[in-house]
């Protein structure tokens, strides 16, 4: 099921989809979360309701529920999650650790 969502983002149609919702989003968070998500989600949602998940936003949370549960003892799996995270999640950088994060100083 994981490989035919991973399938249908590359689908022409979708692509375009998703591509339009990350241009709308200007790599904003906030707007990421507006116009990508849905899309993102409906892509997912039309794969997984053919394998007896609901068709919509709750189904999508119960599969990546199931999908992570399986990262850990499937590294095929992982790999495909990550894909598929990769896809809608814009990469996120952490800030650096140190001193000059605010961190609280030893005495």
């Amino acid at each position: 099921v994981l490989a035919e969502v991973i399938k249908a983002f590359g689908a022409p149609e979708n692509a375009q989809r998703m591509e339009e919702a990350r241009d709308n989003a200007c790599n904003d968070m906030g707007k990421m979360l507006q116009f990508l998500l849905p899309v993102a989600t409906q892509i997912q949602q039309d794969v997984i309701k053919a394998y007896g998940f609901s068709s919509d936003g709750e189904g999508v949370l119960k599969f990546a529920r199931l999908i992570k549960s399986y990262e850990s003892q499937d590294p095929e799996i992982a790999s495909m999650s990550g894909k598929l995270k990769a896809m809608f999640l814009p990469p996120m950088t952490l800030p650096p650790h140190g001193a000059s994060t605010g961190g609280v100083a030893a005495s």
